[in-house]
């Protein structure tokens, strides 16, 4: 009798619980895109990043959990000598970075929390995002994320970090805007 009970509670507690799919990204259709700003004045440029691969698990309501790779040799702006310049040393150091890695751990409500992996450095973060069924069935997630360079160790022209910049000095945060389509793995 007591084996006929247990067996009805994984039953219905199963039942209850959410399938879970797991989703996987068509870095074609996806679109992440910087932009950084000057300390003084209004010079904002953007680019954009490419996504190399990702997936994430989905319960009908709720990201769960999920793993993103950029690659960060991708980082592009109309200005070439500045997106190489962003590649180099001073910033990205593409040449020991080449990826750049997001684990999801949770979202709860509409904020995301987890673990960013940038030049060699973890730190963990939260940002907004929405999640959106397209008429296909894939998901569209939407978000942006401001994230303080300087906790990733790329502190060039820093005015935490460097005095008297003037108009070189670079704001810390910089801003990643994307928008993610995938579909059932």
């Amino acid at each position: 009798m007591k084996t006929l009970l247990a067996l009805l509670l994984v039953l219905l507690l199963a039942a209850a619980r959410p399938a879970t799919d797991t989703y996987q990204i068509n870095p074609a259709t996806c679109r992440v895109t910087w932009t950084g700003y000057a300390e003084v004045g209004g010079y904002a440029p953007s680019g954009t990043v490419q996504l190399r691969s990702g997936t994430f698990t989905y319960d009908g309501r709720t990201l769960r959990a999920g793993r993103f790779e950029f690659d960060m040799r991708t980082i592009e702006q109309e200005q070439a000598q500045l997106a190489e310049h962003l590649r180099g040393s001073d910033f990205f150091d593409v040449a020991r970075f080449p990826t750049a890695v997001f684990v999801l751990q949770e979202v709860q409500g509409s904020t995301a929390t987890g673990q960013l992996t940038l030049r060699g450095v973890t730190r963990s973060i939260q940002f907004p995002l929405t999640v959106a069924t397209e008429p296909n069935g894939q998901l569209r997630v939407t978000g942006a994320a401001v994230l303080d360079r300087t906790r990733f160790g790329i502190n060039y022209n820093s005015s935490s970090f460097f005095q008297n910049l003037g108009s070189y000095a670079i704001r810390n945060e910089f801003k990643l805007t994307f928008a993610i389509v995938a579909g059932k793995r």
